[in-house]
């Protein structure tokens, strides 16, 4: 399974891309309001860092026509720019003008296996279903990858599940396991798959074990 980071802090952006993690990088119109940046300054700065890994930048309009102009501009930014979409019945119109177009999209706020089927038969490269929106309302957001999964590999549909709105390292380990193509995650749960306090004592240890050896090999 592939990992996407989930932001518009640059920085972060960065630090990741550095570590040879991940493989793209997905906003919202959220994200890039809370970092209080001009939308496609931001955009062309994570394609500066990250060249054309799949970079999912969202309209902002409900409308078919509006969604496909503002795509048709995000696009022109980078090769690696995928349009993201919402949900809609006008989101599924735009999928297929941008499919017919070889325009990349991300259809996301994919809260049902029949969401997903829908927005895959329209053209989609990616469906994001967000598990953890669907566990805050007590339903079990890992169940509807598991689902999706099994009728995208039973129909050979090709478009690829990202699985959003992942709140911890266990959802990324959930996700793979139920046959997730991609997580895409804040940059804190990257920082916590990093970490295990068995490493970070053993570190301590073999740190302790040089220093009384006096090793002087290096």
């Amino acid at each position: 399974m592939k990992l996407f980071i989930d932001t518009a802090n640059v920085e972060e952006i960065r630090k990741a891309h550095e570590l040879g993690v991940i493989a793209g990088v997905t906003t919202n119109p959220s994200l890039i309001a809370k970092e209080g940046r001009d939308f496609f300054e931001t955009v062309k700065e994570i394609i500066s860092i990250v060249g054309n890994l799949p970079i999912s930048a969202e309209v902002i309009s409900l409308k078919a026509d509006e969604m496909v102009e503002q795509g048709k501009k995000l696009a022109k930014l980078g090769e690696g720019v995928v349009i993201k979409l919402p949900m809609t019945a006008d989101g599924l119109k735009a999928t297929k003008i941008f499919s017919e177009l070889g325009i990349k999209t991300n259809v996301t706020l994919i809260f049902s296996s029949t969401q997903a089927l829908l927005a895959a038969r329209a053209g989609a490269t990616y469906v994001s279903p967000f598990i953890g929106r669907l566990d805050d309302i007590n339903q079990i957001g890992l169940n509807l990858i598991k689902e999706i999964a099994q009728i995208f590999q039973t129909h050979n549909i090709e478009s690829e599940i990202i699985s959003a709105s992942v709140r911890h390292s266990a959802h990324v380990i959930e996700a793979a396991l139920h046959g997730s193509h991609i997580a895409t995650v804040p940059y804190k749960v990257i920082e916590s798959m990093i970490k295990h306090p068995l490493t970070d004592s053993g570190i301590e240890r073999f740190l302790a074990d040089w220093e009384s050896a006096k090793l002087s090999s290096f």
